[in-house]
């Protein structure tokens, strides 16, 4: 009995030495009030980067600023001005005219993400993102020649504001919007008109949208070669109190062929499409799956329109109404209403084309839609009674 509390004594004892020689480490003091008090003065800072190596303190600073000005940068071929991965809260200014140098490569020239973020020019419509395009239009636009970047990838953003910004002269597509949830997009401007000159100005679209969330684009202006929107995945979508000049007009799709491939919820509304290939479109993939539904085109002017003043083709492959209709992708719960195209199509193009697979366009609702101009399409299929082919 005595050898065995000998033995537990002897064990308290080694254990008591070996928490003596080897102390728990003590706790991590809370940061105190002052310290608080100063990281958030730190990450408050305006910082303003200028000039031609302004592009590279910025992207390097950029979580140390909660507002950034980017005052007249020059930004060297080949680099995006990186805004990715912004802290919450974080204010992008562009002050002056942005020139992004020419090198042959895929882009982005400038990159954006993160959450309650706000990418604004000033106020005036002064700011201008210049990304050269003269110096890569080739007439190819993203399906051959010279390589090109494409410009503003806004990407995972949450409840974030993009506003009073001009692109001026991209070299091909514009906004890529991918991934986002609540964002708006206001006063923006896209001006590719000079890539009319000898039709070398292609793929030019303004505002490419996928796999979003509720988005609104409000009073965009926009001259360019391609869609002025084509919405190709996505919900909740609103396009309203835009002017679209010298493209392929507000379009769906094309949808298929995609990891999504579903639409719903979209509004085009109160806009103007004139001096472009097609006024209203949606295009689905022959052969694919997906869906397109409830989708409004309300109180849309067209005018000076080349090929289609409305265009609803199930048949898309790679190009307008090359396929064989078909039904993996319904159109449903589709209304046109106060559509005013009263000659606005030329003589040579159609006013309105619809070829739909078997029971695959459904619940439509056309009303007040006004198109003339053009020819008649004798090739319609399955057109809802309700709409009129012509």
């Amino acid at each position: 009995m005595r050898s065995a509390v000998s033995s537990i004594a002897l064990a308290l004892a080694t254990l008591a030495t070996s928490v003596l020689a080897n102390p728990a480490p003590a706790p991590t003091p809370a940061p105190s009030p002052a310290e608080v008090a100063r990281a958030i003065e730190a990450r408050s800072a305006t910082c303003k980067f200028t000039g031609s190596l302004g592009y590279s303190s910025a992207s390097k600073s950029k979580s140390a600023c909660s507002t950034i000005i980017l005052d007249g940068l020059t930004v060297p071929g080949g680099t995006t001005l990186d805004m990715t991965d912004l802290p919450d809260n974080t204010v992008v200014i562009f002050q002056g005219t942005t020139t992004f140098g020419h090198k042959e490569w895929d882009g982005p020239l400038f990159a954006v993400s993160g959450t309650n973020i706000k990418v604004a020019g000033e106020s005036d419509g002064s700011s201008i993102l210049d990304g050269q395009g003269a110096l890569y239009w080739d007439g190819e636009g993203s399906n051959g020649g010279v390589t090109k970047p494409k410009f503003f990838q806004a990407h995972d953003l949450t409840d974030s504001l993009i506003e009073t910004l001009t692109v001026l002269n991209p070299p091909v597509q514009v906004f890529s919007i991918n991934g986002v949830s609540n964002l708006e997009l206001a006063y923006i401007t896209v001006d590719a008109s000079d890539g009319d000159d000898g039709d070398l100005g292609h793929n030019t679209d303004a505002f490419d949208i996928g796999s979003s969330d509720t988005v609104l684009i409000e009073y965009a202006t926009v001259y360019n070669q391609d869609d002025c929107v084509a919405i190709n995945s996505g919900t909740n979508i609103v396009f309203r109190n835009g002017y679209c000049s010298g493209g392929h007009g507000l379009s769906i799709g094309s949808v298929g062929g995609r990891s999504n491939n579903v639409v719903s919820g979209v509004t085009f509304e109160t806009s103007t499409v004139t001096n472009s290939d097609n006024g209203l479109r949606i295009k689905c993939t022959e052969g694919d799956t997906g869906s397109v539904s409830d989708i409004l085109y309300d109180d849309i002017t067209l005018s000076n329109i080349n090929k289609y003043g409305v265009l609803i083709e199930q048949n898309y492959k790679s190009g307008d109404l090359k396929g064989d209709p078909t039904s993996g992708i319904p159109i449903t719960g589709l209304t046109m209403k106060n559509i005013d195209g009263s000659g606005a199509v030329s003589s040579s193009g159609y006013d309105v084309v619809i070829v739909c697979g078997d029971d695959a366009c459904t619940d439509w609702t056309w009303s007040s839609v006004t198109i003339t101009g053009g020819k008649t399409y004798s090739s319609c299929e399955n057109v809802p009674s309700v709409a009129k082919c012509s």
